[in-house]
């Protein structure tokens, strides 16, 4: 797939950029704290997740006020705000109404639309949510994270992508803190976590009448699985599924989980492999992987370019649950063998 971008402006000139991926019915998704359009796509783990969730339909994403390809402006962060950029995303689309899913505290942002527009939304997924912000973590965590990115971004967006991705390989843990990095300058990271802990979305859950899904990981870092209990509690005939896992961001960990769980409550149609099972292509890097090859000798051998080779790489070690080239080796030569087995 190929991301497709543009831009909208809201009614007060804020010029923001829109991703578009995939053919179909529109899934607008509401990001988490910071995005980046370009740098998400280049991360394979995320790409590989939106890819998931785009199959078959339009994914449209953006990137709100001074965040990645989104200028900044002199507005502070607000809940208002948050609406009006999304009304500026969401104008294009059309009368018909169009499916949300809202991830971390682009949850709560989806939760008040669907409470103010309840005949624009056809479905509303909210992952990794909460209801009070106030709830999150103890005041003083909450004081020392918003000092630490305001004072030392680089420490700050590192001490955030472990809290985030806890699940994620070492390496692309790395690449993630970068990315935050490049999302935002310090001031704008600290004033959009600040809006995170003082948003409370209670007095609207009830308001809500949109078929709506909570997904969450158990053991999830950022937000207390307590909380998504308490927002599909208090939003009317809402579902919860609770997930395994530890990681906030939903394309770490076991993304295709995340992603079966959203695209059955859609309507969509769900991958049929199996966990841990390879496509094709995925078997023939792993099979170099296996002999050794770098992503640059795996991209010579295949006629693809090495960033293509990287993100199969990525996208096989998530399949597998792996943290290691290593592991993948291993693996291959175990499934030759088994297979050996029962064919003898």
């Amino acid at each position: 797939m190929q991301q497709r971008l543009s831009r909208v402006t809201t009614t007060d000139g804020t010029e923001l950029a829109v991703a578009s991926v995939g053919e179909g019915r529109p899934v607008v998704y509401v990001s988490g704290w910071l995005s980046h359009l370009e740098r998400g796509w280049e991360l394979p783990p995320e790409r590989a997740f939106l890819e998931g969730l785009a199959d078959g339909v339009r994914l449209v994403r953006y990137d709100r006020a001074g965040c990645g390809l989104s200028p900044a402006t002199g507005r502070p962060p607000s809940l208002e705000y948050e609406l009006e950029q999304l009304a500026a995303v969401v104008a294009p689309l059309g009368p018909e109404p169009f499916d949300l899913v809202g991830a971390s505290v682009g949850a709560l942002v989806a939760v008040a639309w669907a409470a103010a527009h309840p005949g624009t939304v056809r479905r509303l997924v909210l992952y990794g949510g909460w209801v009070s912000g106030d709830a999150v973590s103890p005041p003083s965590a909450r004081e020392h994270v918003l000092g630490l990115v305001e004072s030392h971004w680089g420490l700050g967006s590192d001490v955030l992508t472990d809290i985030f991705a806890p699940d994620a390989p070492a390496a692309v843990r790395a690449r993630f803190g970068r990315y935050q990095r490049e999302s935002s300058d310090a001031q704008t990271a600290r004033a959009l976590l600040a809006l995170s802990y003082r948003l409370d979305v209670g007095d609207l859950l009830g308001s809500v009448r949109t078929p709506t899904l909570v997904v969450h990981r158990v053991h999830d870092r950022a937000a207390p699985v307590a909380q998504a209990e308490a927002l599909a509690g208090c939003i009317p005939g809402a579902e919860l599924a609770v997930l395994p896992g530890r990681s906030h961001l939903p394309w770490a960990g076991d993304a295709p989980e995340v992603v079966a769980a959203i695209r059955r409550f859609l309507g969509l149609r769900v991958a049929r492999t199996a966990p841990g099972a390879l496509t094709p292509r995925q078997r023939e890097v792993a099979a170099l992987i296996a002999e050794g090859c770098t992503n640059r000798q795996i991209a010579a051998r295949l006629g693809i370019d090495e960033r293509s080779a990287e993100g199969h790489v990525e996208r096989i070690l998530l399949r597998l649950g792996f943290r290691s080239r290593a592991q993948v080796a291993a693996w291959f030569v175990e499934q030759q063998e088994a297979g050996r087995g029962e064919v003898g």
